[in-house]
């Protein structure tokens, strides 16, 4: 055993540029697939996290008709969350500080802000998914709160 040791030790050629050259394709191979897989799960929770925002938003909308009787106008907006409107039909039992505990409106994954309409008595709140334009497949899709 010993001696074997020794004879690997003494034949110590080093790799060939060629089996450098193989080692790093495979290696380059591998990180395209694992990149690809990252990437597909980025995307992915970009829109389970838009789905989430938009719900939690819905619930806000909901506890603002809760208090008011009505929902926010187009016009008066999500702002409506954080601040009692003064435009419109007046609020008398608006919560203290708002709706939303950070007082911020948040924004959607891909960094834009949530489209809202209402006419008061129905809401929408749209996100334009990754490609930020109307219509859309997978990531790029629309993401709707009458669809969640």
């Amino acid at each position: 055993m010993l001696n074997d040791i020794q004879k690997l030790i003494k034949n110590n050629h080093g790799m060939s540029l060629i089996e450098i050259l193989i080692a790093l394709t495979l290696m380059g191979i591998a990180g395209t697939f694992v990149a690809g897989r990252v990437y597909e799960n980025l995307q992915e929770g970009q829109v389970k996290s838009a789905r989430i925002q938009i719900k939690s938003i819905s619930d806000r909308l909901t506890e603002f008709r809760r208090d008011c009787h009505f929902l926010p106008t187009t016009d008066q907006g999500l702002d409506a969350l954080i601040q009692k409107p003064t435009g419109g039909r007046d609020c008398k039992r608006y919560a203290p500080g708002g709706y939303i505990k950070d007082g911020k409106i948040p924004q959607d994954p891909w960094d834009s802000e949530y489209i809202y309409e209402s006419d008061g008595k129905t809401f929408t709140i749209i996100s334009l998914g990754a490609d930020q334009a109307e219509g859309g497949e997978g990531a790029d899709a629309d993401i709707n709160s009458k669809d969640i």
